[in-house]
Order: C-alpha cells, then sequence, then structure tokens
C-alpha cells in the first residue's frame, strides 16, 4: 500500500508535526507540511535547516543527506497542495470540534485511497473518523515528544478502521526505524493511560505529608530505577500539557477515580506556574533558587516505590486484562514511550504478582476507596499461580 515513492502530509508546522516531518523525509518520503500559519511554517523550515546543521556537525547525517532531506520536505499554507498524498498525519490541538472539521476538508480534496491519521495523545480515533463519509481510512498514529528521537509510535485503529490499513500504517512506521505497538481506540490508549499512576499516585503520597517532593523524586530514581521523578517530570513536561491529559483521562473514563486529578497539580495551572517554561512549577527554576534536598531515608524511600509500583502494574495488568494491548505491546510501550526501567508486566513477575495483589490490598483497606482496587486478573493470576511471561 505505501511505498517509498508515497507521498506524506503533515498537519501543522509546531514541534510534533515538524518532528514527524523529519523522521518521514530522512526516511525517503516527499513530505509536505501545512500550516495557516505562514510565520509558523517559516519557523519549522528555520528549525529544520539548524537541526541538520547540527546532525552533520555531529556527524550523525551526511551533509548530503542533510540536504537530501531538505529537498524531500515542503512547505505549504494550501491544503490544495495534499492531494497528491498517500498519508496525511494530522498534529494540531487537542479539540475534536477542530480536528473533526480539518478531517472532513482533508477527505474532501484527497483521492480514495489516502489514509487519514492523527496524532491525538487523549482524543477518540473513532470520534476523529465519525466526520468522514469513509471512516475506514481513518487511524491513530501517535508519535511521542521528539518525535525525530523517541523510538515509540502507538498506532490505533478505531472501530470502523480496515485492518489492512492498520497493519500496512504499522508496516510503514516500522520502516521508518520506530517501535510501534498496537493498541485498543480507549482514552490515553497505552502510554498516558499506564502512566497515569506515576504522576498522581506521587501526587497523593505528597499530598498525605508522608514525602516532599525532592524526596519522592529521588526515591524514585535511586531506587526504582527512573531516570526522572515524577515532580521533575511534571515540570519538565509542563502543567498545561499534563495536568490537561490526567484530567481529560479521567473524564472519558466516566470519572474513575483510579484517574482523578490532583487539586495541587491544578493549582499550579491556575496560578500558570507551568514548569521550567515559566521558570516555576513544583520546583522554583528562577535565577538564584535553588532545589530543596531529599531527606534520605531508605525504608520510606521502598515504601514510596513499592506504592508507585504496585499502582502502575495495576493499570498495566487492567490494560491488558481488557484486551487494549498484548503484554508485550504494554512493556515495549512503556520502556520504549517513557523510558520506564523495566516493562511493567515484567517487573511484575520479579516483584511476585502475591506480592503486588497484597500491596494494592493493604492499600485498599486502608483507604476504602475504588481508586486502590486490584484488577481482576491479577487475583486470578495469583489463583492459577500463574506469570505474564
Amino acid at each position: 500500500m505505501f511505498t517509498k515513492d508515497s507521498v506524506i502530509g503533515i498537519v501543522g508546522s509546531g514541534a510534533m508535526g515538524s518532528g514527524i516531518a523529519q523522521v518521514a523525509a530522512t526516511a525517503g518520503h516527499k513530505t509536505i507540511v501545512y500550516d495557516t500559519n505562514i510565520t509558523a511554517l517559516e519557523k519549522a523550515k528555520t528549525n529544520l535547516t539548524n537541526s541538520l546543521g547540527k546532525l552533520v556537525e555531529k556527524q550523525k547525517i551526511t551533509a548530503d543527506k542533510a540536504q537530501t532531506i531538505l529537498s524531500l520536505t515542503s512547505y505549504s499554507s494550501s491544503i490544495q497542495d495534499f492531494k497528491s498524498c498517500h498519508l496525511i498525519i494530522e498534529a494540531i490541538v487537542e479539540n475534536i470540534d477542530v480536528k473533526q472539521s480539518v478531517f472532513k476538508e482533508l477527505e474532501s480534496i484527497t483521492s480514495e485511497t489516502c489514509v487519514l491519521a492523527s496524532n491525538t495523545s487523549s482524543l477518540s480515533i473513532t470520534s476523529i473518523a465519525s466526520a468522514c463519509q469513509k471512516p475506514e481510512k481513518v487511524i491513530g498514529i501517535h508519535f511521542f515528544n521528539p518525535a525525530t528521537l523517541m523510538p515509540l509510535v502507538e498506532i490505533i485503529p478505531g472501530v470502523a478502521t480496515d485492518s489492512v490499513i492498520a497493519n500496512h500504517c504499522q508496516t510503514l512506521i516500522n520502516s521508518w526505524g520506530k517501535v510501534t505497538v498496537m493498541a485498543k481506540d480507549t482514552p490515553g490508549f497505552i502510554v498516558n493511560r499506564v502512566a497515569r499512576p506515576f504522576y498522581s499516585e506521587a501526587l497523593r503520597i505528597y499530598d498525605e505529608q508522608l514525602a516532599d517532593m525532592a524526596t519522592i523524586d529521588w526515591a524514585m530514581k535511586e531506587f526504582g530505577g527512573f531516570k526522572m521523578g515524577p515532580f521533575e517530570l511534571m515540570d519538565l513536561i509542563g502543567h498545561d500539557v499534563n495536568y490537561v491529559v490526567t484530567e481529560t483521562v479521567w473524564k472519558q473514563f466516566y470519572f474513575d477515580p483510579r484517574f482523578r486529578p490532583s487539586l495541587t497539580q491544578k493549582r499550579l495551572l491556575e496560578a500558570k506556574f507551568l514548569g521550567k517554561k515559566t521558570g516555576r512549577g513544583f520546583y522554583d527554576y528562577r535565577e538564584g533558587s535553588s532545589l530543596p534536598e531529599p531527606k534520605k531515608d531508605e525504608a520510606l524511600a521502598k515504601y514510596i516505590v513499592n506504592r508507585v509500583l504496585c499502582m502502575l502494574i495495576n493499570e498495566a495488568c487492567d490494560t491488558k486484562y481488557l484486551g487494549i494491548a498484548s503484554a508485550t505491546d504494554i512493556d515495549l510501550a512503556m520502556t520504549k514511550g517513557v523510558n520506564y526501567p523495566k516493562g511493567l508486566l515484567k517487573w511484575a513477575d520479579e516483584i511476585g504478582i502475591a506480592q503486588v495483589l497484597n500491596t494494592l490490598n493493604e492499600l485498599y483497606d486502608d483507604y476504602q476507596e475504588d481508586r486502590y482496587r486490584a484488577c481482576v486478573l491479577l487475583k486470578q493470576m495469583v489463583k492459577q499461580g500463574k506469570l505474564f511471561y
């Protein structure tokens, strides 16, 4: 279905759209970046030139390769230029009405065989596709930021998506040097669903004054093996992004308490303390400020890691139980999409599934909250003495 001659269209010239365009052009495809904002297009063009220049300096690519990528990439403010495209990937604002409008227009100007994809991280592919006459040609292809560096791409067929198209899209993105996983069209797909407890349980521990932010971050790095602590990571992502994803997933799961957002994080968003990009978030990054020191209590650290990790495993287990993705794809998604030190289900086998269930049951007994209910698959596996692998 797709070949080296397939033309790729990208809607949106922001960081995400530009990154995906660079990946496609690097793989040898003629790539058209479309945006209604001329200034944004010019900026994207300059950024690509600078980015490729740095790669040449570092000897990651040759000057000839850089020139080829530039020559394969064109920029347009006319959506009509997408008429020759075989695949179009939309990477614009996370607003369902805007996306549906764009997809409806794309379908009206492209060929019968052109596949329309959304890079959405939290909206329903099925809902986006409903705006089209041929929803079977619509799919989710979710890259992670920065698209040029992050290896993972989630492939998400909607309810109406043709399975042949889904398989062809996965093959194409694999040929671009990415690691792909297939996920059912549910809120947050794999990564943004399974990762929620990394933030929310850390926030809960902080809100309960069991440990401060620096101590929780230190514990998750020192004893959990994570590259960044949850508060550092939220500040890096930005609360305008991280909080909104949490709130979106929570609402889409009919206000399931497992995904309930934190008021502490909401207040930062309201104060416009968005993290590193604004100089303040959970931590103060302004000049002259110093980051707080953690309380290096090993017993407390192990409690923090065990609690957060068991909540993550429970979510991964539920994702497997509900058929959203396979155990292999769930573990691949978390190691390649958010750099977890191990796949969560493999980790569960190592810790002992009975031990994970015991931790969750203890939390449930203490709190009597549905937030801590153990996945039924965990209970079944303990009874049957089974492992994930």
